[in-house]
């Protein structure tokens, strides 16, 4: 996991600064998860915590698991539907970067029996392949990522449907943010909707872009959306995990709430405005996660107490 030279956090977390304004973007393809998830949702079953933090050969995935049809594909590798053969449990395989694997340990060992339970995805197991990672990953069923899932309602959600979603996700993030861990790329297509009960259920996947943050940890190369990059990095040639964030959680709510997509630069020229027409408390935490001055823009905690989420 040390050696990895291409994975974000390698230069970043060690505090190191860089003289050059970078980008590495992930391309405009759907990441992980497709849309045909029509299989019954399976019983939740606990995984040994051994066969979650080992990586295996090839030889052993092939004999454990049926590698099926290519589901997604991104920057960090390819996604494939697949199963358990030995009780055709559905999974995902596909290749990541070492540090994806690090963080799905330390997530799956600090929430252990979380598969089924957990807003981020769970690990199940891991092969290391050399050149190659497969990991297998739980898949829930029926599901559909939240762009899907606007479409189908209609190209935007009610205010009621996208709270639901946004208390669930800030929640998420921000138990991501106590154990140290910055998703970087949280949008619609890596928020899976789980649609096999009345109240719809939001998944975190995709962390192939992902990084352990330190204290006060500070970015000066952007890795995630072109589109959705904060203002700062724009303004200041850097930016930080917390009120990044908060700026993806205003991106994620102003898709949801309107029929277009949201571009920062576009934003920030005033060619994309607010509804009128939604509630005040609402306008008031869009506005809020959307400031310009990262400084002013709300800590995830202070989101949770939010009354538009209340």
């Amino acid at each position: 996991m040390s050696g990895d030279k291409e994975q974000a956090s390698s230069l970043l977390d060690s505090g190191k600064d860089l003289n050059n304004k970078q980008v590495c973007a992930k391309n405009g393809k759907r990441k992980a998860m497709g849309d045909n998830r029509e299989s019954p949702k399976k019983k939740k079953k606990n995984v040994d915590q051994d066969k979650k933090i080992s990586g295996r050969p090839k030889r052993e995935f092939q004999a454990r698991y049926v590698e099926e049809h290519q589901l997604g594909e991104g920057g960090c590798g390819a996604v494939f539907a697949g199963y358990r053969i030995e009780d055709r449990f559905p999974d995902e395989s596909g290749k990541k970067l070492s540090v994806e694997v690090a963080i799905m340990v330390k997530l799956a060992g600090e929430a252990e029996g979380s598969v089924g339970i957990s807003a981020p995805v769970s690990l199940l197991e891991w092969f290391d392949l050399g050149k190659e990672l497969i990991l297998v990953l739980e898949r829930p069923v029926p599901a559909v990522d939240l762009q899907k899932y606007k479409a189908e309602n209609g190209r935007t959600l009610t205010e009621d449907k996208a709270k639901v979603i946004l208390k669930q996700l800030v929640d998420a993030v921000k138990e991501l943010e106590d154990k140290h861990i910055f998703h970087r790329d949280i949008k619609g297509q890596n928020i899976l909707i789980e649609t096999g009960s009345d109240v719809p259920r939001v998944r975190i996947i995709d962390f192939g872009l992902s990084c352990f943050v330190k204290q006060r940890s500070l970015y000066r190369i952007f890795y995630g959306t072109p589109l959705h990059i904060p203002p700062e990095w724009y303004i200041r040639s850097c930016y930080r995990c917390g009120p990044t964030t908060v700026w993806q959680m205003g991106v994620v709510l102003y898709e949801a709430l309107h029929a277009r997509y949201f571009s920062t630069a576009r934003f920030l020229t005033k060619k994309l405005s607010i509804k009128k027409r939604l509630s005040t408390e609402c306008r008031n935490f869009l506005d809020a996660c959307l400031a310009i001055v990262p400084e002013k823009r709300p800590t995830l905690e202070e989101l949770q107490l939010h009354p538009w989420l209340r």
